[in-house]
């Protein structure tokens, strides 16, 4: 986790521990597709240019500690996440 980043000029580390409560706090869902969400949403992660230090789905909730490059807002990766995994899920 001591990983630091870099671009052209800048050396940066920009950790952000985000929080946030799944559409209908759907319990019976986390507990069935646990595993899979977990990769679904590094491989989005990725898709952005961020990382997933850790991560942890509880009953109603995610609890990420996400590392994002500075060039990147947080809420358009939170956002793309959150999206894209929703999307993920319907198709379950």
């Amino acid at each position: 986790m001591d990983q630091t980043g870099s671009l052209n000029h800048s050396e940066w580390e920009c950790k952000y521990h985000v929080v946030f409560i799944p559409k209908g706090r759907r319990k019976a869902l986390y507990v069935q597709l646990r595993q899979v969400l977990g990769q679904v949403f590094r491989t989005l992660a990725q898709h952005k240019e961020s990382r997933i230090a850790e991560g942890h789905l509880m009953s109603d909730h995610v609890h990420m500690l996400i590392s994002i490059p500075p060039k990147c807002a947080v809420s358009e990766v939170v956002g793309y996440i959150k999206g894209k995994s929703a999307i993920h899920l319907l198709q379950f």
